[in-house]
């Protein structure tokens, strides 16, 4: 028998954010992956004219083919412009926070278009949720969601070309062939730019979608190569792109102080005082607006403080500093890490949870016929995420009521939700530019920030104003990627293979009824799926300290413990790992059964086979069993599936006596089907293992009496270069849809860095960070 608890607060925060976006995009249908029916129309009266091509996401979906035909220009959501000097425009509409999605879709339409690369300007879309449909950074979803429309836009304007060419020619359009950013037709010797014919093509009737003929993958001449970013000229010669950089006439600077204690509101400050320092233009208090636990990115929440106007940055930040507030402690969180391990303790002792999750089989039976079991508890820490530029925002509210904003975010459109909730205007009153952030992983899903800078801005009509947080607010007024616990039991028959698994999860809930953002797992994780008998449970504690999205939420944090308590089953079992994790997979086999509801597609449909070959080749690359280790070095290896990526990462670790870990060599193999750009593609699996290093080694955000404890780096010591191991990326580019990269390489890391460092020391590693179990880097 198997059930499931359909009131299960369980769920992933990222189909929740972004599910409907995806459906959206994708039509009804989750399979439906292009540009509809009379989706291209050609744009008029745009600057540098040309061929202008528009396509539709969105807003077409659905809609009778008279409503399509009224569309204009001024209507649709994205648009390549190729122009008679040459230079083909494309419109980027995606956040770009270092993902290298601003290169990566407009090489898309460029390889259908038969573009030569340097001829391609890339330009952010403007924040227009009507026309663009969903704007947002997160969920490594801007590749899979895009990459149908990118590529039929890119052969529909070629295609164009070809008919203008044929046309002026007076040859049949078969003849005619096209390579960097020309036509040619080999029989006559003819050949002109793309820019020579833009004005023609602009005459002709855009094609129907489902004409085009798109590239095979054997023709690809852009995709899968190593490209540059966009911006990366401008970000090394320190050029202003990122919010931080942000420079308008008249500007003001800003910064808020909150409560220490979460939930703390104002009663007095010494204002006299910050009034009279140099540079100071005002300083006033603003109330809480709002649940502050809820994560909600275009919603009004906003915590209580002390906001501070003057006329520079250091101004601002050091009237900061010489703030004295009297806060009201009466609502405020009290929340204590130390008794919550305490409590989590109390609960793995009494078994199961009091909620089930999911189950089936027989429990009892199984682990009553085991040949051996095994059972550990896992302890982690919550995180901040501390991207390298702190929050902030400019924003200009005008005395007729209009607003206007510029926003380092990861959800831009809901930065104009966020700041008409908190101002209380209409919508169709915010303008909203998107600019560069300079690290997201999650944090800059919500906007918080934005409403702070809209509140302090309306206090100063038509002037506008910059918010600057520092490093301290940023790690102390997080949206943490949440702490938790795992109680694991499990069992093996004669033969070593898994027979039982039960799960106690043991988490945090702002209400008594739902489990914080980010803080439960999905019931169909692997390996619930792959054994005969399994029980998931749950307890959950109240907590008031904020939580949310973090570089591949849930699998960031379940990975480590799953994958660590697999190794200790291999043990029990008496097998090498990889092989236990290998058989473990069983035939090849896609689990669409486990899919989240409401057909968000990737997230629960792990393809076992997929599996096997990623953990095969990561361990080929490694030298697993191929190879003489020195001395006092052992490998572990870890899979994990999330974010329709298939990835596995094999780690080789040395331990010194005082339980010193060096990290000397870390090999990850994704299958994310076709690479679009490979230098983006390395980038992120490099970034995703530093940062699980970082985050697993030594980083840790804890809280007593509801204060957080870490304020700065010298408490919250990120991995340091000379600590960095060498990284080897693979891919298997299989012919699946390509998805994203930036968060499936993260999850395995850990598991695989602890196991290894079982296989040396023989110990197991239960607690992140490791500092808390001794182990330092």
């Amino acid at each position: 028998m198997t059930t499931q608890n359909s009131s299960t607060p369980l769920s992933d925060p990222i189909e929740t954010m972004f599910g409907e976006a995806w459906r959206q995009a994708m039509g009804s249908s989750p399979q439906r992956k292009g540009v509809s029916r009379r989706g291209f129309i050609k744009l008029s009266g745009v600057a540098g004219g040309g061929l202008v091509l528009g396509f539709s996401l969105v807003s077409k979906v659905g809609m009778p083919d008279a409503q399509a035909q009224e569309v204009t220009g001024s209507d649709l959501n994205a648009y390549v412009q190729i122009r008679p000097d040459g230079k083909i425009r494309i419109y980027a509409k995606n956040p770009e926070v270092g993902q290298g999605i601003k290169t990566g879709l407009p090489l898309i339409i460029a390889e259908e278009l038969d573009a030569a690369w340097d001829d391609v300007e890339v330009e952010l879309a403007p924040i227009n949720g009507a026309l663009f449909g969903g704007q947002f950074a997160g969920g490594s979803l801007s590749t899979p969601m895009n990459w149908m429309p990118m590529r039929q836009v890119g052969a529909a304007a070629r295609a164009m070309l070809v008919s203008a060419a044929a046309a002026q020619w007076g040859v049949d359009a078969s003849e005619i062939t096209t390579a960097d950013t020309r036509v040619m037709h080999q029989g006559s010797g003819r050949s002109a730019s793309y820019g020579e014919m833009a004005e023609k093509a602009a005459t002709l009737a855009a094609p129907e979608p489902t004409s085009l003929k798109l590239k095979e993958r054997s023709e690809w001449k852009l995709l899968g190569k190593r490209y540059t970013g966009v911006d990366n000229h401008k970000i090394v010669t320190g050029q202003p792109l990122f919010g931080i950089d942000t420079t308008l006439p008249g500007m003001l600077y800003a910064t808020y102080t909150k409560c220490p204690a979460f939930g703390g509101k104002v009663r007095n400050a010494n204002y006299d005082h910050i009034r009279s320092l140099p540079g100071v233009k005002d300083v006033f208090a603003l109330e809480e607006s709002g649940n502050f636990m809820t994560f909600a990115p275009g919603g009004n929440t906003m915590m209580a403080g002390v906001a501070i106007i003057a006329t520079s940055t250091w101004a601002a930040i050091s009237a900061k500093r010489q703030l004295e507030i009297d806060w009201d402690l009466s609502n405020a969180s009290t929340d204590s890490w130390t008794a919550a391990v305490k409590q989590a303790q109390e609960f793995a002792g009494q078994g199961k949870g009091a909620m089930e999750v999911s189950a089936k089989g027989d429990i009892d039976a199984a682990f009553k016929n085991a040949a051996a079991t095994a059972e550990g508890m896992y302890t982690y820490t919550y995180v901040s995420h501390s991207p390298l530029e702190p929050e902030n925002g400019t924003v200009v509210v005008r005395e007729d009521g209009t607003v206007e904003a510029w926003a380092p975010s990861q959800t831009p459109g809901n930065v104009i939700d966020s700041i008409a909730a908190v101002l209380g205007i209409p919508k169709e009153s915010v303008t909203v530019h998107q600019i560069r952030g300079g690290g997201g992983f999650g944090r800059r899903l919500e906007n918080d920030y934005m409403r702070e800078a809209a509140m302090i801005a309306r206090r100063v009509p038509g002037s506008p104003v910059k918010l600057q947080w520092t490093r301290e607010d940023e790690l102390t007024f997080d949206f943490y990627r949440p702490g938790g616990f795992y109680a694991f039991k499990g069992a093996v028959d004669a033969n070593g293979k898994p027979t039982a698994w039960t799960n106690h999860i043991i988490t945090f809930t702002p209400d008594g009824e739902n489990v914080a953002n980010s803080a439960g797992m999905r019931p169909g994780d692997f390996p619930t799926q792959m054994v005969e008998n399994m029980q998931v449970t749950q307890s959950m504690m109240r907590w008031r300290t904020p939580s949310g999205p973090f570089r591949a939420p849930q699998s960031n944090t379940y990975a480590f413990a799953e994958q660590c308590f697999v190794n200790e089953m291999a043990v029990a079992a008496g097998r090498d790992p990889l092989e236990f994790l290998i058989d473990m997979m069983g035939e090849p086999r896609t689990f669409e059964k486990d899919r989240p509801p409401g057909g968000f597609p990737g997230f629960g449909a792990l393809h076992t086979g997929r599996a096997v070959d990623v953990i095969k080749l990561a361990a080929e690359k490694a030298g697993w069993g191929t190879r003489t280790l020195p001395a006092g070095h052992g490998l572990g290896v870890a899979f994990f599936y999330s974010h329709s990526g298939h990835f596995a990462a094999v780690a080789e670790v040395s331990v010194e006596a005082n339980k010193r870990v060096n990290i000397h060599d870390v090999w990850v193999v994704g299958d994310i089907g076709p690479i679009v750009n490979m230098s983006a593609a390395e980038n992120q699996c490099e970034g995703g293992v530093l940062d699980a290093i970082s985050t697993m080694m030594g980083l840790q955000i804890t809280m007593e009496n509801g204060r957080v404890q870490q304020t700065n780096f010298h408490q919250y010591p990120v991995l340091r270069m000379h600590k960095a191991p060498r990284v080897h990326a693979y891919f298997i580019q299989s012919e699946n849809t390509p998805t994203g990269a930036g968060e499936p390489a993260f999850p395995p890391v850990a598991p695989a860095i602890c196991n290894a460092i079982h296989a040396v020391t023989g110990e197991f590693v239960r607690t992140m960070p490791l500092v808390n179990q001794g182990f330092s880097i």
